[in-house]
């Protein structure tokens, strides 16, 4: 894939006292691309991710995020290029005392003005539900919803904005087989008809083969490996062996 990079992370370090997440770490991700990074627990995933949209500070190094350094931004240029990524949570985050109508419309009452939200707002709930295959869903609530419907309201709410990047945190996370499978078609399914970028975090290889075009390997804090499901399928390096095996 020889796309533009809409993410630049070079040599990136990041430590809490002695532990020592990120060391030296350097990727890329390109327009369209699902990138999964694939790492162990506590090897640093979450943290990388929220490294990139500025939750936390590095100690060291660059990211270019859709061409801008962001130690370079200040708050309300952050927010603006922060508006274009969207992220999906482990939890959800969807608001209980929120209707699913309600959940999608919170992000565009911050980010479109009332002209906007009058002219648009409706039809951009029903387009995402859509997306999701819940348009039915409008009016419920999120007690009412089971856990693959809460995904997936989760994934309309954050495709809402029409976001070039979405970073997804173990997406199939608690659920069953058969949901996980679903989900992880629908991010493949949002890919194509979006162009979108992804980084998708999981330590479910069904969903990594299912949804990725590239994998990173987050070992000891470093870009252990860089390639597709298959070929480090293939691979007789014992440290990938072991998330294949």
């Amino acid at each position: 894939m020889n796309s533009a990079p809409v993410i630049e992370v070079d040599n990136l370090f990041k430590s809490f006292g002695d532990n020592h997440v990120l060391r030296d770490f350097s990727m890329i991700l390109r327009q369209g691309e699902n990138l999964a990074i694939l790492g162990k627990s506590g090897s640093g995933k979450s943290v990388l991710i929220k490294c990139i949209i500025n939750l936390i500070e590095s100690d060291n190094g660059k990211i270019i995020l859709l061409d801008k350094n962001i130690d370079e931004l200040n708050q309300e240029e952050l927010d603006e290029i922060r508006a274009r990524v969207g992220f999906l949570f482990q939890g959800n985050a969807l608001y209980d005392s929120m209707t699913v109508r309600e959940n999608l419309e919170f992000p565009l009452r911050r980010h479109w003005n009332k002209e906007q939200r009058e002219k648009g707002a409706e039809s951009a709930v029903i387009e995402a539900l859509s997306d999701v295959g819940l348009a039915h869903a409008i009016d419920m609530m999120p007690a009412e919803l089971s856990g693959g419907m809460r995904k997936r309201i989760a994934l309309a709410r954050t495709l809402i904005l029409r976001p070039a990047i979405i970073l997804y945190d173990e997406p199939t996370t608690g659920l069953d087989p058969i949901t996980a499978r679903e989900i992880s078609q629908l991010i493949v399914k949002v890919q194509q008809k979006y162009n979108t970028s992804s980084i998708i975090i999981s330590h479910d290889m069904n969903c990594i083969n299912i949804t990725s075009n590239r994998i990173i390997m987050l070992i000891d804090g470093t870009c252990y490996a860089n390639d597709t499901y298959a070929s480090l399928r293939k691979s007789q390096d014992t440290r990938i062996r072991e998330f294949f095996d």
